[in-house]
């Protein structure tokens, strides 16, 4: 017996339910699929469907023009006035925050027909991934595939209720920071305007009407006022002191990709590990809005959502995770190592990984330096990318990270421009991310050009740009710039016996004059016996998310050796 369909709102009036809407012209599909989402969904959403590319058009401009919320979009290649494809890139424009999802039947990927709009439609970030159509009543594939998209999108819904609320000014720095640290550790949070009503409602509740500091609001009605990094990260469950024994036999100093394979792979073989983070989990990768090259991962992850699974699986073997803890110094004793810290007395261990990663390098121009979390970005936080909706934005770097940043502002700025030094990305940047930028219509590259000022007093205005070719230079309004160039490592607190190379990374698999043992360095071991480094803070590393996880893994593999040799 066919199901109802879910009550439409009244006319003219916005549903308080969000709407799923499935396309497909065959009709004991289209009523599978219909009983399918309002048996397992019509509780949460209204679900809507159509058998033709206009009706499906039509239905979604009226949900815009209403006020709805589209959550879910699931459309048939194949329909009787056009395709799939085009149906989704429509949905795209109307409903930025929809998911998209091809439906497809088993085997259907393997006609070329079909699978070639799919690559690109994905490509062009019009397609979000493909569905398989259900078969028979409670498709559990079909609705693994629906419930993780779903997922996707609550998560961008900034209306739904958060574990935290921030308040403060849409410009102001240190919000900026907030919304960077809780978007990066995945924390769920709302952030509104201080001069907005609902920010307004917040801060009378929370009686903080007087102050100018960002106020953070959790969930059980406790006020942070002006929080610091460690408050915020106490307030989302965070470790942020050592509790217990503070004697381990690997401390791994960075959480970004190489450092939580090291403390996957150490834990899991029995070495008691400490990852030592000072600042978010998952690094400099950590604020890629999306990596789709990334082997296992094959409709991409965020690298926040990657880290995040790789700090679980690394607890889950029982390693221990300290945040907002700096790295200070280090001493060696005997065949044991202390690390000094800003979290009390030092932390005795047998081997230490060097796994801090890098920072992007500062412009350097003044102007700009004094606009710095409010319109000039070192990275790219996912977070700020629906702040400059309908604005004028610049990406400096032609390197992966900058290739992601750029196609995920492209989703709200009205124009994106990336800035590269060089005469081409190709030298540089992946394949998928050129075509993927090449197809966007408001991404433009400018080769061999960079910035040499910038103007605005609160925010920024304007750009100088210069012709590395010719040295013309020319002004151009921007309202904000995003810089991912260059690579500062986080060494200068290391001893001089760990041998760092002219731009400040660690050597390793090179014996120094100051080399004590008679064995040869390991491939990942400085020139400090005991002490390892892996990832981007190590001197001539490949600088991808792939190897840096491949550097960690392998190292735990010499520390056995090693530690195998103490005891011999």
């Amino acid at each position: 017996m066919a199901l109802p369909p879910s009550a439409p709102a009244p006319p003219g009036h916005a549903s308080p339910m969000p709407v799923i809407l499935a396309v497909d012209d065959d009709p004991d599909v289209i009523e599978l699929i219909r009983s399918e989402l309002v048996d397992r969904y019509g509780r949460a959403y209204r679900i809507e469907i159509a058998r033709a590319s206009s009706t499906a058009l039509k239905l979604l401009e009226d949900l815009r023009e209403r006020g709805d919320q589209v959550a879910l979009v699931l459309a048939d290649q194949w329909l009787p006035d056009g395709t799939g494809c085009e149906v989704l890139a429509s949905a795209r424009e109307l409903f930025p925050h929809a998911r998209r999802l091809l439906l497809i039947s088993w085997g259907e990927w393997a006609v070329e027909a079909t699978a070639r709009p799919l690559r690109l439609g994905i490509g062009l970030g019009n397609v979000d991934y493909f569905a398989l159509k259900p078969w028979r009543a409670a498709d559990e594939l079909f609705h693994r595939t629906v419930t993780e998209f779903l997922h996707e999108w609550v998560g961008s819904d900034a209306s739904l209720s958060r574990e935290l609320t921030v308040v403060a000014d849409q410009d102001d720095a240190r919000a900026s920071d907030l919304r960077t640290l809780l978007t990066r550790n995945q924390v769920p949070y709302v952030f509104h305007d201080r001069s907005s009503p609902e920010g307004a409602a917040v801060l009378a509740e929370a009686r903080e009407t007087d102050t100018t500091a960002p106020v953070v609001v959790q969930r059980n009605g406790l006020v942070l006022v002006d929080p610091t990094n460690v408050d915020i990260a106490r307030a989302y469950g965070a470790n942020t002191a050592l509790r217990g024994s503070r004697d381990f036999d690997v401390a791994v100093i960075g959480a970004g990709p190489s450092g939580l394979a090291a403390a996957v792979y150490a834990s899991s073989e029995g070495l008691r590990t400490v990852v030592l983070e000072r600042e978010t989990i998952g690094g400099q990768a950590g604020t890629s809005s999306r990596i789709r090259n990334y082997l296992g991962f094959q409709r991409g992850i965020s690298g926040a959502d990657l880290a995040q699974r790789a700090q679980q699986q690394a607890w889950l073997f029982g390693t221990t995770f300290v945040q907002m803890c700096e790295a200070q110094g280090l001493r060696a004793d005997g065949d044991r190592f202390y690390l000094a810290s800003t979290i009390g007395p030092e932390i005795s261990t047998r081997v230490v990984m060097l796994a801090m990663g890098v920072s992007y390098q500062r412009l350097g121009i003044p102007t700009l330096e004094a606009l710095v979390g409010t319109s000039v970005f070192y990275g790219a936080s996912p977070s700020e990318g629906e702040r400059f909706t309908g604005r004028s934005v610049f990406v400096v770097g032609g390197g992966n990270s900058a290739g992601q940043a750029a196609v995920h502002l492209a989703r709200h700025a009205c124009r994106v421009t990336i800035l590269v030094r060089r005469a081409t990305l190709a030298e540089t940047m992946s394949r998928y991310l050129i075509d993927e930028i090449e197809g966007q219509p408001n991404i433009t590259v400018r080769y061999q050009t960079q910035i040499v000022d910038g103007t605005g007093d609160s925010r920024l205005e304007s750009l100088t740009l210069q012709d590395s070719g010719t040295g013309k230079t020319e002004t151009v309004p921007a309202d904000a710039v995003f810089v991912l160039i260059g690579a500062r490592p986080y060494t200068q607190w290391l001893p001089e016996d760990v041998q760092r190379d002219r731009y400040g990374f660690v050597v390793t698999g090179q014996a120094n004059p100051g080399w004590v043992p008679e064995r040869a360095p390991f491939m990942f071991e400085s020139s400090m016996a005991g002490v390892f480094a892996v990832g981007d803070v190590r001197s001539g590393s490949v600088k991808r998310v792939a190897s840096a996880a491949g550097e960690g893994s392998v190292a735990i593999a010499q520390v056995h050796e090693y530690l195998q040799l103490l005891e011999s």
